[in-house]
């Protein structure tokens, strides 16, 4: 299946993205995105807490590992024009208690750069306190966690919000991807 129907709609011409995660990753909200963003012509990092390699979450069972390229403490928004946080309820639970890895996700929204989150991803950014005043979705069960952060959230496939990319979970993957590189080919979005 070809996601991309004209290549120079889509270009990512190079663009370096971010994808944050941990163990227990949902790993089709990692994968599917990745290949998306490559296909487009992306160069993609994963950082985590830890180098070596984490391990996703799959049908309810451990699922593939993944190799990381460099640790959250070594990383810098500045280094990349986008960010990708896949869910899983593991992942964004452990990287909600780092402070790296919380203030590594308020970086791209103080520099204005792109930030996608998919089903229990949004939880790192209620934690990162970048939600207030912003329309979103997320799985629905973190629902309350992020209006009482000050989100208004809402129950539809993708929701767009001045570069933050949300969806609610794995089924919404092909127009959460869509506007992933929609959103990263625009670039920086001032407020």
């Amino acid at each position: 299946m070809d996601i991309l129907t004209d290549p120079r709609e889509t270009s990512l011409n190079s663009k370096r993205v971010a994808i944050l995660a941990t163990d227990g990753f949902e790993e089709s909200e990692l994968r599917e995105p990745r290949e998306a963003l490559l296909q487009a012509g992306a160069f993609v990092d994963l950082i985590s807490l830890e180098a070596g390699a984490i391990t996703g979450w799959k049908d309810g069972n451990w699922g593939e590992t993944e190799q990381v390229a460099r640790t959250v403490a070594d990383a810098k928004a500045e280094d990349f024009d986008a960010l990708l946080l896949p869910g899983g309820v593991m992942n964004p639970d452990k990287l909600r208690m780092d402070p790296d890895a919380v203030a590594f996700v308020r970086a791209f929204f103080d520099q204005h750069k792109p930030v996608a989150a998919i089903c229990h991803g949004p939880w790192l950014l209620a934690e990162a306190g970048v939600v207030r005043g912003r329309r979103l979705t997320s799985y629905p069960s973190i629902r309350t966690d992020l209006t009482n952060a000050g989100a208004e959230w809402v129950d539809e496939e993708v929701v767009v919000d001045d570069g933050l990319i949300t969806s609610r979970s794995p089924k919404d993957l092909p127009a959460f991807n869509a506007k992933l590189l929609e959103e990263i080919a625009e670039g920086v979005h001032q407020h």
